[in-house]
């Protein structure tokens, strides 16, 4: 039996990546497992496990408690002692460690609960890491730490398909001016300043392109992002924020665009680079390790992260190079990439 951690997932109202693995896990493994799977919560009153309707849950050894949320002993009272004395097997997702790495742009609740996170994850019986990056830097904190540890780390793949469409085999170059996409929560983190600064001096050379940012804005660290695309819109009508969208609707935006483009700082995995490789769409990536690891596999441009010269040349390359950028299409077409059918086959493959 595998019982699957809802607690916050049953509740929240954001669309991020975390709680985007959570319900594709949970579709997932609940049709791969059938009857042998059950969603739960963790009662903080009762320090215990409880199904939707509250009734008690108690796993029995041979059973697995997954989980892929994040968790503090502070908002699961009781949970420090369940996971050094669970009463079956546990499993949970790693994602990163970036509220620990730049904690200035990182909510403070996220900053404040990291530290104990990662040491509780030493304590389960597997760790699932989201990419060989996260992995590395969660081994690494723990002998850092010097924290006791039973876990066996390993990766696992993230599905790309994840707006529900046929992998796309052929792609045809938008008809107009080109247009740039990305997609992320407005924050310093993902760095839409810079892609902001490469397109200023790219329109001021009188290149005619569109910039599409898609994502919702991070509330304690957004609003001055935010303040800037919509006054740069003001001026500049090929600039175009469009909030939050469905996985259908930027899909859709994504056939418009030549490519997508992400300049971040940081990443566990990247999950939107895939999913536009898995529309055929090329991408311009930063050079951190977690993005490398997609960009390996074809179909990606690479650029110094956080190095706005390089990112004004790469751009004009790819609005002005037809040939890199047909290279590029048919490397995305043809490069392997993930389903989540294939991510929920290697959770059930690692809890055995």
């Amino acid at each position: 039996m595998i019982f699957f951690d809802t607690t916050k997932a049953g509740r929240s109202g954001h669309h991020s990546g975390i709680q985007r693995v959570s319900a594709r896990l949970r579709t997932g493994l609940g049709a791969l497992v059938g009857q042998g799977f059950a969603a739960v919560r963790w009662d903080a009153a009762a320090r215990q496990w409880t199904r939707a309707d509250g009734s008690p849950v108690t796993p029995r050894a041979e059973d697995w408690l997954f989980t892929p949320e994040l968790f503090g002993e502070a908002e699961r009272p009781g949970f420090s002692a369940w996971v050094a004395q669970p009463g079956c097997r546990t499993a949970a997702v790693y994602y990163d460690a970036i509220p620990l790495r730049l904690p200035h742009t990182t909510w403070p609740q996220s900053v404040a609960r990291h530290p104990g996170y990662m040491k509780l994850l030493a304590g389960f019986e597997r760790v699932l890491a989201i990419s060989e990056t996260s992995r590395a830097e969660l081994e690494s904190y723990w002998a850092w730490a010097g924290a006791p540890r039973r876990a066996t780390v390993t990766t696992f793949p993230l599905g790309a398909d994840g707006a529900d469409r046929p992998r796309a085999r052929n792609r045809e170059r938008p008809a107009g001016p080109p247009a740039l996409l990305m997609v992320g929560i407005l924050e310093p983190r993902k760095n839409q300043a810079l892609l902001l600064d490469a397109a200023e001096r790219l329109w001021a050379e009188g290149r005619d392109f569109t910039v599409h940012l898609v994502g919702r804005v991070n509330p304690h660290f957004g609003a001055a992002i935010e303040q800037r695309i919509r006054r740069l819109a003001l001026r500049q009508p090929r600039l175009r924020y469009h909030g939050a969208l469905a996985d259908t609707a930027v899909a859709a935006l994504a056939e418009q665009c030549l490519a997508g483009v992400f300049p971040s700082q940081a990443e566990g995995n990247g999950l939107p680079v895939i999913e536009a490789l898995w529309g055929g769409l090329p991408c311009v990536c930063s050079d951190i390790p977690a993005l490398q690891e997609h960009a390996a596999g074809g179909g990606c441009l690479t650029l110094p992260a956080g190095d706005v010269d390089a990112w004004t040349e790469g751009l004009r390359r790819v609005l002005t190079d037809e040939r890199l950028v047909e290279e590029l299409g048919r490397a995305a077409l043809n490069r392997p990439l993930p389903t989540w059918r294939d991510t929920a086959e290697a959770v059930r493959a690692a809890l055995g």
